[in-house]
């Protein structure tokens, strides 16, 4: 958990400019899991602007301030971490502080515990929780490789030096860890906080912290495409490992009997977008082909399944043989695999069949029992608030049947840590209270510092960022909900029409098909998030579906408007493909996807889920506009102007710490220069681009 990733002066800014809301504070208290009134709410945000306030007078206002951060494995949450530089070592500097609103304390019988005014218990000295910290990062830094300078205080800024004296006397905790300061001893704090900061931008420091707490990952294929077989910097976390530990002791012990008692496992894992379900699968994958079982990866997604195809080519241990669909199990492998990964389960079609296959080909029977008789341990890993398409139909409830038909009792793990979208849990239940998923209102954007939103003027505005973002160096790509008609391409020429029409804005949808070959050399559809000629076109849900980039620019249709405070689904009609033109033309504005359900509910489910998978692709920030004007000012009130926030994560404003390296958007531009100075075309592409 990590409410907010600041510096002093940024979070002032947005205090001052009303966007440090108090939905935050009651986010926090929710997280501690405590009932709290509006005027604690408010004490809590207060508490955070007073400290903000002490840093920024003490010039420090570069300082970042990681508000709620609590470490994975770690029983205590810190109210804040202070993260800079140190003026005398050039070290990275920590400093835990506990804020108490405390006004006073008593003695108690406890030497380690005092009375608190208005509450029932005695309460441990602030400074246990803030030991608990310190120990922490004290003795994991050497195993994260990391060499930083830790300490911990508490700040009582309502109390005086007198009224909370039974913190301070003999017998009381000592050590650098139990520093006590109040509205008395203020110049005091201010001077700790000069001995251990300098006076510049905390960000370096705050982006390596972030990333050694997992809460800044590398983009997932990166990390699985160089890694160097035995880790990726993907690495499992929390909840991530329980699951790795469970599914691993279950291959290790099925595997290990050649008995069909031994029996099977089923194993299901849900969590939404960027909880890393797709990085335990790609680890147990490389983990048990390494040990030489029969290990298989599955999925429903062309796209990524395409992606996972070019990156592994380069892999010394996976290989693409081990890369399937969901419909390549009619027959079960003779033996059955040790392992099958079944990811986008959500995705699960009823039965297994394909157009232009014989009525012997297809499944006899449910795919999902398929996939379970095909191993001897299967894992599911399912996001049901992806599921997009009216024949996908794969579900909790679905799996578990299906087990439970087999006789096997399986078992089920949710998954909560946000690992995409810059590690931001506040932005993902934004998305899902804005799309009505949660069934809370949507509330006002608050910045946090760790994703970024911002809405567009205009579609134009939209493009000329994601552009600008991918000239510059980060990776962009702009998508929309499937609003508007898709024609095909000109059968001669190759020529992609330009469909998405906003005005006088025409663009058109990403390629269709496995085709290489367009006139503008676009690439095919299944590689329009990966190479750099997709940047030209508008993608939609089945491209994007698995992937993510820095920044995302997002176009909500009309099949999706906001009217008298609820969401309105809109079913849309397209005319023919017109055989002099080759357009399709609008008939009646809304969702002209073909393979949405008729139902009305279900219809807009899946339109919700369209737009939840599309609003979570970026890891650094969402850019969104509404072709319609109710939905474009809604958007806009809840967002509000980005003019005053100073925290835009261009490309050009990161420092180099908080850029990852991209090797394969190296290798591509490498590849290019040398076939531009007339290079070998044909010599061999490492990666497939």
């Amino acid at each position: 958990m990590l409410l907010l990733q600041l510096s002093a002066q940024h979070l002032l800014r947005l205090h001052a400019g009303g966007r440090l809301l108090p939905h935050m504070a009651a986010r926090w208290f929710e997280f501690r899991k405590k009932e709290a009134s509006a005027g604690e709410q408010e004490a809590w945000k207060e508490s955070l602007v007073r400290l903000a306030e002490e840093l920024v007078d003490a010039g420090h206002g570069g300082v970042h301030m990681f508000v709620e951060c609590q470490p994975d494995g770690v029983e205590a949450a810190a109210d804040v971490i202070l993260v800079g530089t140190h003026p005398e070592t050039r070290q990275d500097s920590l400093l835990i502080v506990e804020l108490k609103r405390w006004n006073s304390v008593s003695e108690t019988d406890d030497p380690q515990k005092v009375g608190v005014p208005g509450y029932r218990k005695p309460k441990k000295h602030p400074s246990a929780q803030v030991r608990i910290l310190v120990d922490y990062f004290d003795a994991d830094s050497a195993t994260r490789g990391l060499t930083v300078s830790y300490a911990g205080l508490t700040y009582l800024h309502n109390a005086t030096e007198t009224s909370v004296e039974p913190l301070l006397q003999a017998g009381t905790p000592r050590g650098a860890h139990a520093l006590y300061f109040t509205d008395d001893t203020r110049r005091d704090l201010l001077e700790e906080v000069a001995d251990r900061f300098a006076r510049e931008s905390g960000a370096p420091a705050a982006e390596r912290l972030l990333r050694s707490l997992g809460l800044r990952n590398a983009p997932l294929l990166e990390a699985v495409a160089f890694s160097e077989g035995t880790d990726t910097t993907f690495t499992l976390r929390g909840e991530q490992r329980t699951v790795w530990r469970d599914v691993s002791r279950a291959v290790s012990r099925v595997s290990a009997s050649s008995e069909e008692a031994a029996g099977q496992a089923v194993f299901l894992v849900r969590g939404g977008a960027g909880t890393g379900k797709s990085a335990i699968g790609l680890q147990l994958l490389r983990h048990f082909t390494e040990a030489g079982l029969r290990a298989r990866y599955a999925t429903g997604s062309y796209a990524f399944d395409a992606s996972l195809r070019e990156l592994f080519r380069k892999d010394d241990v996976l290989s693409e043989d081990q890369l399937a669909y969901f419909l390549n199990f009619v027959d079960a492998p003779d033996p059955l695999l040790d392992l099958l990964i079944c990811d986008e389960a959500h995705r699960l079609r009823a039965k297994s069949e394909r157009q232009h296959w014989t009525l012997e080909q297809r499944g006899k029977q449910p795919q999902v029992d398929e996939l379970i008789q095909a191993a001897r341990v299967t894992i599911f890993l399912l996001d049901e608030n992806q599921s997009l398409r009216r024949d996908e139909v794969g579900n909790s409830a679905l799996i578990a049947d299906a087990a439970a038909r087999h006789g096997i009792v399986h078992d089920t793990y949710d998954l909560v840590t946000e690992f995409r979208c810059g590690g931001s849990d506040s932005y993902r239940n934004w998305v899902l209270d804005l799309l009505g998923i949660s069934g809370e209102a949507p509330k006002p954007w608050a910045p946090d510092g760790l994703m970024h939103v911002e809405v567009a003027d205009s579609a134009e505005a939209l493009e000329e960022i994601v552009l600008r973002e991918e000239r510059d160096g980060a990776t962009a790509r702009m998508v929309a909900g499937y609003a508007w008609p898709w024609s095909e391409p000109h059968p001669k020429t190759r020529v992609l029409y330009k469909d998405v029409r906003i005005g006088r804005w025409h663009r058109a949808w990403n390629a269709k098909g496995d085709l290489s070959k367009y006139a503008g050399g676009e690439p095919p559809a299944k590689y329009w998030g990966v190479r750099p000629q997709g940047i030209g076109q508008v993608g939609c849900v089945y491209t994007a579906q698995g992937l993510e980039w820095d920044w995302c620019g997002v176009i909500l249709g009309d099949d999706m408007v906001w009217r008298e405070g609820r969401w309105v689904f809109r079913k849309g009609l397209a005319s023919a493909q017109d055989k002099e033109t080759g357009l399709r033309e609008t008939k009646k504005r809304g969702s002209m996807d073909p393979r949405l359900p008729a139902d009305p509910a279900e219809f807009a489910r899946r339109v919700q889920n369209a737009y939840h998978v599309l609003l979570t692709r970026a890891s650094r920030a969402t850019v969104i506009y509404s072709t319609d004007g109710p939905t474009q000012e809604h958007l806009k009130k809840l967002v509000g102007s980005v003019d005053d926030q100073g925290l835009r994560p261009t490309i050009t404003a990161l420092s180099p710490e908080e850029r990852f390296e991209r090797v394969i958007r190296a290798h591509v531009a490498q590849r290019d220069r040398s076939r531009d100075a007339g290079g070998n075309a044909d010599q061999p592409d490492l990666f497939g681009f």
